[in-house]
């Protein structure tokens, strides 16, 4: 029996193809067009995470850092003037002390 072809509307299993192929398109497409968003959502996350450490960083730590140094400095001072005072530093230690903190 030779093979006939048939012309006009495609036999279930042409439709069933058809179908499938259009689906499998239709969420490949989908599926890209949601990776695309998901990275462009974590870039702007990211940015806005550097941004706000940026400015985290330029308004708090200068005053707080300063007050740590200046309360240092004054402790390590008053423990030189201390050791001055009693005589276990001579005058030219303590300046050479003094001059070596104040920088």
């Amino acid at each position: 029996m030779p093979l006939v072809r048939r012309v006009g509307r495609p036999g279930l299993v042409g439709l069933a193809a058809r179908t499938a192929v259009v689906s499998g398109t239709a969420s490949a497409v989908q599926g890209r067009a949601a990776q695309k968003q998901m990275a462009h959502a974590q870039q702007q996350q990211l940015e806005y995470e550097a941004a706000k450490a940026e400015m985290a960083a330029q308004a708090s730590p200068p005053a707080a850092a300063s007050a740590v140094a200046d309360s240092d400095l004054v402790a390590e001072l008053n423990t030189l003037a201390a050791l001055h005072q009693s005589g276990a530093l001579s005058d030219a230690e303590f300046a050479a002390a003094k001059a070596k903190l104040i920088g």
